[in-house]
């Protein structure tokens, strides 16, 4: 089994064939059954099993029976098909403020690694690279892995990314801003590089393992620190022309109001993010308050916190009725690392975008309502879509 056996198949194969169409698709949807690999593609299921049986001999497509051992399964199915472990693997990266992590997933969609880089604010992409290099060569050899099997390395950063791998802006790392990812990770890695949003990144782990599987249309919203977003029609992530849509949290909702980071007045991160409910909490107990912390307070019922998550709530929920009036989303998920606050923080909000959208759920039968959910897998999807990016470049031959 070897890289360039499936490579052949996601690249240089006529996309036409059913060979190539379900090694695709298993590569985006990880283990899936052959019904779901028929009603997916389209084609036959006659031409889906005929095709499975060479990919079977060949050793490209194997049947899993739950996770593999020293692996984490992510939300597979009990048995179902899936492209041969041994057949390849991807590394994910997400530059943040101070660290770089990083995740070793295999073409099954199995987690077999993660690491955290401590490496100081203000790191430079050629550090990071370096620094991502003998990490990687470390977690392949500590689990016995040949680099051979890499495909490609995702890269996700916190802040817009163009479609040619150009940082457009980062106020979260602001000395990668006009860096292009591709030029400073691909000769060092030796691999091919993808990069994209850490939002959009978010939306692809939801898509192909978490809240959003099975759907090709829907709206991610981030509350954290910040707050972002993207927007995925017909199973794509809606980019823009140079990286900038779904940036949510910088649409001007009072432009008289207080200076944002990104140089506009009265964004809609001012006032749905959770940094400055942070600051107030922490002045009113006297120390230090992380979004863990507020979440526990509010759990145990602490009205400080309770407030000012039903505050955040209100404001973001007016910030999606106006999404919601301009894109009407069949699904809308939530992330963030406030989403962990779970009803807490999603029932006012609900309330709230109900206010101020213009289609109300309650003039609509159930299947044409806009339907908010927490997401699955918010405190590591960033690095799940960057792994993605990889699995779903080569399967779309982009």
């Amino acid at each position: 089994m070897t890289k360039t056996l499936l490579k052949s198949l996601l690249i240089d194969q006529p996309s036409g064939t059913p060979e190539s169409v379900i090694v695709r698709c298993l590569s985006q949807r990880g283990a899936i059954s052959a019904a779901q690999i028929a009603r997916m593609t389209g084609l036959a299921r006659s031409t889906v099993s005929t095709a499975l049986t060479g990919l079977r001999k060949s050793g490209m497509v194997v049947e899993i029976v739950g996770p593999q051992e020293g692996t984490k399964g992510v939300g597979r199915p009990a048995a179902a098909l899936a492209l041969n472990p041994e057949a390849g693997t991807c590394v994910g990266i997400h530059i943040s403020l101070d660290e770089v992590r990083l995740m070793v997933a295999d073409v099954s969609h199995s987690v077999i690694a993660e690491q955290n880089i401590p490496l100081g604010v203000d790191y430079t992409p050629q550090q990071a690279a370096r620094m991502a290099k003998e990490v990687i060569a470390q977690s392949y050899a500590d689990k016995g892995l040949p680099v051979s099997g890499l495909l490609g390395v995702g890269v996700s950063v916190s802040g817009p990314v163009s479609p040619d791998g150009v940082v457009q802006r980062a106020s979260i790392v602001p000395t990668w801003a006009g860096v292009n990812i591709r030029n400073v990770f691909g000769p060092v890695l030796q691999q091919p590089i993808f990069a994209d949003n850490e939002s959009n990144c978010s939306a692809i782990a939801e898509m192909m393992w978490g809240a959003a599987v099975g759907h090709e249309d829907f709206v991610l919203f981030k509350i954290d620190l910040g707050v972002g977003g993207a927007i995925v029609q017909n199973g794509r992530i809606l980019t823009g022309i140079a990286g900038g849509a779904g940036e949510f949290g910088h649409i001007s909702i009072d432009p008289t109001g207080d200076l944002c980071r990104c140089g506009n007045r009265g964004c809609l991160e001012l006032y749905a993010s959770f940094t400055r409910p942070l600051e107030q909490i922490a002045r009113v107990v006297g120390r230090s308050v992380t979004m863990d912390d507020a979440i526990l307070m509010a759990e145990q019922g602490d009205v400080r916190a309770l407030r000012m998550i039903g505050d955040t709530a209100e404001i973001a929920g007016r910030g999606l009725g106006m999404i919601g009036s301009v894109i009407n989303p069949p699904l809308i998920i939530i992330g963030g690392r406030m989403a962990l606050a779970g009803d807490i923080l999603l029932v006012p909000l609900v309330a709230s975008y109900e206010k101020h959208t213009l289609i109300k759920a309650r003039d609509l039968p159930p299947e044409l309502r806009t339907r908010i959910t927490i997401g699955k897998h918010t405190e590591n999807d960033v690095l799940l879509g960057a792994v993605g990016l990889v699995l779903r470049h080569h399967g779309r031959l982009q």
